[in-house]
């Protein structure tokens, strides 16, 4: 037997406004998304921005539904409206912004696990990584190169032969 440890790289910006300027611009996008997220249920809002490599911005938000779980997260609102819309043109970051009507959101929201396997399989699709940006209302700011950093044993149909 042998230990194996897992290390990733994360940037920590202590708010928004230290991003790069497109990094900045989407975040911007994810926080007017998250305006109009419809969570009746767990009043916690969220909204993502896609950036593509053809300069397009597409955005979603959280969608709940009373027969849970058939809601979705933003991020994969976003992700599937961008393949459905420009087939074929690749995801270069997401932008994830996230309130609550109950309590300050002052850590990044982070995908759950549904989401971060969704865009593990854009990454395998497109063979290069997706940076993740994640903020809440107010606090630091995260910034990882791709989903392998916080989903490093993704599950990968390719494994399967």
């Amino acid at each position: 037997m042998r230990l194996r440890r897992v290390v990733f790289d994360l940037l920590v910006y202590e708010s928004v406004d230290e991003l790069e300027q497109e990094d900045h611009i989407l975040m911007n996008e994810a926080v007017k998304a998250r305006k109009n997220a419809y969570s009746p249920y767990s009043k916690f809002n969220v909204g993502a921005a896609v950036l593509l490599d053809n300069g397009e911005i597409v955005i979603g938000n959280n969608q709940e539904n009373a027969s849970y779980p058939s809601g979705l997260c933003a991020e994969r609102v976003a992700i599937f409206y961008a393949s459905a819309k420009f087939p074929g043109v690749g995801i270069k970051t997401i932008a994830i912004n996230a309130t609550s009507k109950n309590f300050v959101v002052n850590k990044p929201a982070a995908p759950c696990g549904n989401c971060r396997q969704s865009i593990s399989e854009y990454e395998i699709k497109q063979r290069r990584p997706i940076s993740i940006i994640m903020s809440g209302e107010t606090g630091e700011v995260l910034k990882c190169n791709s989903v392998s950093d916080i989903l490093p044993l993704a599950f990968n149909s390719t494994f399967l032969g």
